[in-house]
């Protein structure tokens, strides 16, 4: 699995990608291709790879040189074409040529920044001089390049006398006797200043493929510069933290960044969240607008973003590592393919429970059976507790249900507080009112707090107290 597949199911992740400030079509290209990581000893260099770049990006003793590195990275561009021709022993042309001793230029002068920032280690990015030196036999020391006369003697006398021809043709007329043999000579001339040409450029094709594995790495690795660098930058102005392996999860003041944002820019508070669960079932409720659904979100991007070799947001991130990590949480593509909102949560449910016989998975499903009949949904619920518990995965699932007779790990969001209640509330501003923080819960029972909110929110009185009368009635009858 890698990044480009994940961001299609999270939007979340996805946010995050785009916030990374890339400079190059490489990086980006490279960013995509990333792998999920499962060796602990990948991630803890990708983070300690990341803590380096981040001390760098805050030295601004190093200013100069950072700020060269990112010019060097806005300056590169994807040869990916001209190498793959190279590997092939196709000839490259002039252009090609150009390309690629400006492709060299621009890795030398990151590899002098990257020393300075001493960030050539992690790096890697190898000496390109040699190649630069083909295509610079006159020692220029600039990324142009031209077909120096040096790399054929020959080339002097014809483009000399090439220049001198086309200068007397431009002052002859097409009536002037010498006109037509004086063009006859510029295209004889051009013919043999073309044939040395591509034997030229044949060589030096021929001489830079020495070099192609080495080119190949020093674009892989300006990939991975661009990468680190817009890592570090995101880190510091998001605040994210370094996430720690253990053999279980917690996060402390988890953010969800893109609704952060949201609430930020609709002037809407934003609550982090508190978080620890295991492998088995961690059972979650609260009652609705309670944040249920966006905590499940929020843990799956966070645990995306560690395994990809991210850091989190969060102050403080223990992470195990998973295989995947599977969701539930509602699809209206699978609804608009013809599928009921049963059916398609129904098929995923299922899914969950095979793959995790294979593969160890972080699973993350939202209000199981919810739109199914109550007996039946209850049901169903109670058999996925009991099948998730026994399984070596995380598993978080958020009910309404009550009285499931589980023993396993419970939440509950700590929902709405009246006693924070200063002001009229309405739609626009309830969110302020409701504390989303969890707390363990060990009862049977759900929160039952539609009603009260309906009420205050000035739902139609005569529904609410007929509400309230039926749910006496069947607490009665139970």
């Amino acid at each position: 699995m890698i990044l480009k597949e994940k961001i299609k199911t999270d939007a979340g992740l996805q946010y995050v990608v785009d916030h990374l400030e890339i400079m190059s079509s490489v990086g980006r290209r490279t960013l995509l291709s990333r792998p999920w990581l499962t060796n602990p000893s990948d991630l803890e260099t990708e983070y300690d790879n990341i803590a380096a770049a981040v001390e760098v990006t805050k030295d601004e003793t190093k200013r100069h040189a950072y700020n060269d590195l990112r010019h060097r990275l806005m300056e590169l561009h994807d040869l990916s074409g001209t190498f793959n021709n190279l590997a092939s022993h196709t000839v490259l042309d002039e252009v090609e040529l150009f390309e690629t001793k400006s492709f060299t230029h621009v890795v030398n002068q990151a590899r002098r920044a990257a020393a300075e920032l001493g960030l050539d280690d992690i790096l890697q990015l190898p000496d390109l001089g040699e190649p630069f030196a083909l295509l610079d036999p006159d020692h220029t020391g600039i990324a142009n390049f031209y077909i120096y006369d040096s790399y054929d003697e020959r080339l002097t006398p014809i483009r000399h006398e090439l220049r001198s021809q086309q200068s007397l043709l431009a002052s002859l007329s097409q009536n002037d006797e010498n006109y037509t043999p004086t063009a006859q000579r510029i295209s004889d001339l051009l013919a043999a200043q073309n044939e040395l040409q591509n034997a030229i450029c044949r060589d030096l094709s021929d001489k830079l493929f020495a070099h192609h594995d080495k080119l190949v790495t020093a674009m892989e690795q300006m990939g991975y510069a661009d990468i680190l660098l817009a890592e570090a930058e995101l880190t510091i102005n998001w605040n994210l933290c370094r996430p720690t392996i253990g053999e279980s999860s917690e996060f402390a003041m988890l953010v969800n960044p893109r609704l952060r944002e949201r609430n930020e820019k609709a002037g809407l508070r934003y609550q982090p969240i508190d978080v620890a669960f295991s492998d088995g079932v961690t059972l979650i409720t609260g009652a609705n607008m309670a944040g249920k659904t966006v905590l499940l979100k929020s843990i799956a991007t966070a645990q995306a973003m560690a395994q990809f070799g991210m850091y989190v947001p969060t102050s403080k991130a223990v992470i195990t590592i998973v295989d995947d990590i599977y969701c539930s949480i509602g699809d209206e593509q699978d609804e608009m393919n013809g599928l009921s909102s049963f059916a398609s949560e129904i098929i995923k449910i299922s899914r969950a429970i095979e793959l995790t016989t294979q593969s160890r998975l972080l699973v993350l499903i939202d209000e199981p059976a919810r739109t199914t009949n109550p007996i039946e949904g209850k049901a169903i619920v109670q058999s996925l507790i009991s099948i998730m518990e026994s399984r070596p995965s995380p598993t978080m699932i958020t009910t309404h249900y009550s009285q499931l007779g589980s023993n396993c790990n419970r939440l509950r969001v700590r929902g709405f507080v009246e006693s924070m209640v200063n002001v009229p509330i309405n739609p626009q501003n309830i969110n302020r009112f409701i504390d989303y923080s969890l707390i363990p819960d060990q009862s049977d029972e759900v929160p039952q707090e539609a009603l009260r909110i309906a009420s205050i929110l000035g739902c139609n009185t005569d529904l609410v107290e007929l509400a309230s009368r039926c749910v006496c009635q069947n607490e009665g009858l139970d």
